[in-house]
């Protein structure tokens, strides 16, 4: 039973359910952190592009305003789902494949 007040980040999680897609545990976590290190950059890269717009060499009166509107977009994206977590979903619901190189260097899915 999952308590409203608790963060999904914090569930625990079944390994036998993450190595099944992969057969090893390791190989599971490895294509998560993978996907987690795609999303937090692209999340990342979002923020800065926003915030950018805001950047002034300028202080005066309205930067009062511009910074509320910087402190609310970071709001969003701290609300946002944690990478992690939104990679574990993806894998668990098979949205995530992986590619090994065989000895050519030719990409091969799985």
């Amino acid at each position: 039973m999952i308590k409203p007040n608790v963060s999904a980040s914090i569930l625990t999680r079944d390994n036998d359910k993450l190595a099944e897609p992969t057969g090893n545990v390791y190989e599971s976590v490895s294509v998560i952190a993978r996907r987690a290190r795609e999303l937090a950059m692209r999340n990342k890269e979002e923020l800065n592009n926003k915030l950018a717009e805001f950047a002034s060499t300028v202080d005066n009166l309205e930067e009062v305003f511009e910074n509320r509107e910087q402190i609310e977009i970071s709001r969003y994206y701290e609300r946002l789902p944690k990478p992690a977590s939104v990679a574990i979903d993806e894998f668990l619901a098979g949205k995530l494949f992986r590619r090994f190189r065989d000895e050519e260097g030719d990409k091969t899915q799985e």
